[in-house]
């Protein structure tokens, strides 16, 4: 083997690229096809929903739609509903899926629960979907990008569960792509975040930093409004309910790790699933969160475009927060694909192809491993990721110069 075949992963050229993105495709697509030709009733052959998690948000949306919206946070009222709701065989066990997501989110949910639940969930992920898509191709406008995008594993791993990565991708990614043309539009993408609070822990930090005022001032409005809206609509009740709801939620799914060590993706699940204390785990955590902090300060305060500041913000936004599962790598998409349209341009760095390949095999590799092996991959394949998009920024800032013979010549990933 080639010293280089790591550093330089010539192997990994545009013709592959634009192979195997349409072969792991057409899998999916047996896949899905065989699934669902094999679960009667929409049961899965283990017993599971087609779409597993979604049937918690659909059944989170009936109980709103019913006028008892607080009980979404009840967990044996919230569990009932997922009972009635498909025909699952008498004496089968059927899977427990709580509900955790601000009142806001239960709008969303409540809208899907006018249609039968085989029908919101195509409408779900049909319609997330386009907006994950929609923003990788604001990021790189090349249909072969968007069938790399589209056969990213965090898409399959994203659609059986029924989640809503692609959602989470899109507003993300969505504001980011926005923030210098529609600051204020980019705002409000940004500010719908709060749906899914650990996700944006970071943003108003890179406003603040870039100076984005009016993009700050319409994600707080955003949010703002958003809160005000759901309790109109919801009552007060609702929003009592979810804040009393987060301590359980914080002890179940967290430190005793109900979803599985191996789904969790964070520092802190890593720690845990090596058999670390829940103390250890958080010192590891909030040291992991610090020091992926201070890069994004670091390259937010570099003179270099805003698609590389976006990648490290998306990078570190994964690796700060503790509660992180496999279905929420789908962001990685937006690094993976920022990075790519960089070295389309300027050409790859030595080992930078390997590390976006790592990551963008990430999510159908980690569960597996951490399941079989017992070790923790996404906070090393994290870090190296972050540490690559910070090397490409001290480079695109002058800090580090770099000759052009450095440069991959090879044109891949996109």
């Amino acid at each position: 083997m080639r010293a280089d075949f790591f550093s330089q992963a010539r192997w990994l050229n545009s013709r592959r690229v634009v192979v195997y993105p349409r072969i792991f495709v057409a899998v999916y697509a047996v896949a899905i096809v065989a699934l669902l030709a094999a679960s009667p009733h929409l049961i899965d052959p283990f017993g599971k929903p087609i779409g597993t998690d979604f049937l918690s948000i659909w059944a989170a949306g009936k109980l709103a739609v019913s006028g008892e919206p607080a009980a979404a946070y009840d967990w044996a009222r919230h569990f009932a509903v997922q009972r009635d709701a498909l025909a699952w065989a008498n004496g089968q066990a059927i899977p427990v899926s709580a509900w955790h997501y601000p009142p806001m989110f239960l709008i969303i949910a409540a809208g899907l629960a006018f249609l039968p639940y085989a029908a919101a969930l195509a409408v779900w992920l049909s319609a997330t979907l386009l907006a994950y898509l929609a923003t990788i191709r604001a990021i790189i406008p090349d249909r072969r990008a968007l069938i790399a995008a589209l056969a990213f594993p965090a898409v399959f791993v994203n659609l059986g569960h029924g989640q809503n990565g692609f959602l989470t991708a899109g507003l993300l990614g969505g504001g980011l792509v926005l923030l210098d043309r529609r600051p204020g539009l980019a705002g409000v993408l940004l500010g719908l975040l709060a749906y899914k609070p650990q996700f944006g822990l970071l943003v108003p930090l890179v406003l603040l930093i870039g100076g984005h005022w009016r993009a700050m001032i319409l994600a707080a409005l955003t949010v703002i409004v958003t809160v005000l809206v759901s309790w109109a609509l919801l009552g007060s009740e609702t929003w009592y309910a979810f804040i009393a709801s987060l301590a359980h939620t914080k002890g179940f799914l967290l430190e005793q790790g109900a979803p599985g060590w191996a789904k969790l993706q964070s520092t802190f699940a890593a720690v845990r699933l090596l058999g670390g204390s829940i103390a250890s785990a958080y010192a590891a955590q909030a040291l992991v969160a610090a020091l992926a902090t201070a890069a994004v300060v670091w390259a937010w305060r570099q003179p270099v475009e805003l698609a590389l500041k976006s990648a490290a913000l998306v990078t570190a936004t994964v690796m700060v927060t503790p509660f992180v599962l496999d279905y929420d790598l789908i962001v990685l998409a937006l690094p993976i694909a920022w990075i790519s349209a960089a070295a389309l341009r300027q050409g790859f760095l030595p080992w930078e192809k390997i590390g976006l390949f790592a990551a963008w095999m990430l999510p159908l590799l980690s569960r597996l491993i951490g399941q079989h092996l017992g070790l923790p991959t996404a906070p090393i394949v994290l870090a190296l990721l972050l540490a690559l998009i910070l090397r490409r920024v001290a480079a695109s800032a002058g800090a580090t110069p770099v000759s052009s013979r450095h440069f991959s010549d090879e044109r891949g990933l996109a």
